[in-house]
């Protein structure tokens, strides 16, 4: 697999070292990795699509079979777009399980020659998500550790500079 391009998806509002944990597993694993960050309007991220792209980039680099591309198109098409066969997504619950499950059905229903692979998250990040990130800043507690340290200063100037509660 080392000669194959994978692609690593997520909206990254914010990136978290649960997201950065799975790409870096995936480098392991493949020559190429895409990650793709969706551009989503739909979720209303806190951070721009630039923001959300930088903070991948200063926190993975790229280089040494890292990309990062945004995106706003069907998955398929993204990873059909980046010479990529594989998407790999990240669980940490049956209920990320549930819902990941559904959308590889329609992947594969789309386009069959490309594959979703899960990776389990490591015990450490199985309870992080960037809502729960961006909630405990919002009301002042520390994200150290749970995101990269541009990231968390980041989240404090959002929420000191009028976002509601927080430091």
């Amino acid at each position: 697999m080392k000669d194959s391009v994978a692609v690593c998806p997520g909206t990254f509002d914010p990136v978290t070292s649960g997201h950065l944990d799975i790409i870096d597993r995936a480098r392991q694993l493949f020559g190429t990795v895409v990650i793709g960050v969706a551009e989503n309007p739909a979720k209303a991220p806190l951070f721009s699509l630039e923001e959300r792209i930088g903070f991948v980039k200063g926190a993975i680099g790229e280089g040494r079979g890292i990309r990062v591309a945004a995106f706003d198109e069907l998955l398929v098409e993204f990873a059909r777009r980046h010479d990529s066969r594989v998407v790999i997504k990240g669980l940490r619950a049956t209920s990320d399980f549930e819902r990941e499950f559904q959308m590889a059905q329609f992947a594969r229903r789309l386009d069959p020659e490309v594959e979703t692979l899960f990776m389990m998250a490591i015990p450490e990040y199985m309870f992080l998500s960037s809502s729960a990130v961006k909630e405990i800043a919002r009301y002042g507690g520390s994200v150290r550790g749970l995101v990269p340290e541009a990231v968390e200063a980041a989240l404090i100037s959002k929420y000191k500079d009028g976002l509601e509660g927080g430091y």
